[in-house]
């Protein structure tokens, strides 16, 4: 969605209510494609003395597989986001302010995109005290201890277990 902030900046008008859907299902995220439903986004653009403050909310829905013991979990999500724009040169320097340029048009759904996606884990786990998966036999030890023995000595550490005994 491509916002029109001509009059905002121009003061004909005082704030620029939006609301729209974004379809991210084709992005890939650390490796999957975690967006399984259109992202609602809602918000306003306000102007405020030379420049436009927006403020975006978003909800959606995320599902991905758990990066500790690979269960496919499910996570709904809500983030608010606040940005200053700005269409003077002279803040060109200044990381907090989003130069929107002299046609004063913002791409909306790539700056809500890059939010989105800078505002998610890197890990991605489907609880906190997620136990993983054994490295022997590989089963998911949520559901309970496996049976292998873990206490197994590093063959190329057998060496020193031997100076113990």
């Amino acid at each position: 969605m491509l916002l029109d902030l001509k009059s905002l900046f121009s003061g004909e008008r005082d704030q620029l209510p939006f609301s729209c859907e974004l379809n991210l299902s084709d992005t890939e995220f650390n490796g999957v494609y975690p967006f399984v439903t259109p992202i609602a986004a809602e918000g306003v653009a306000r102007a405020a003395y030379g420049s436009v403050e927006l403020t975006a909310s978003v909800a959606f829905a995320y599902e991905a597989p758990c990066d500790r013991c690979t269960a496919l979990t499910k996570r709904r999500y809500q983030f608010r986001f606040f940005h200053i724009l700005s269409d003077s040169a002279e803040e060109e320097e200044d990381d907090d302010v989003i130069q929107v340029g002299p046609e004063r048009t913002l791409d909306l759904d790539e700056l809500l995109r890059s939010d989105i996606l800078l505002e998610l884990p890197y890990k991605y786990l489907c609880s906190e005290d997620c136990k993983g998966l054994c490295p022997s036999c590989g089963k998911n030890l949520n559901e309970g201890p496996c049976g292998c023995n873990l206490h197994q000595v590093d063959p190329r550490l057998e060496v020193l277990r031997k100076l113990i005994d």
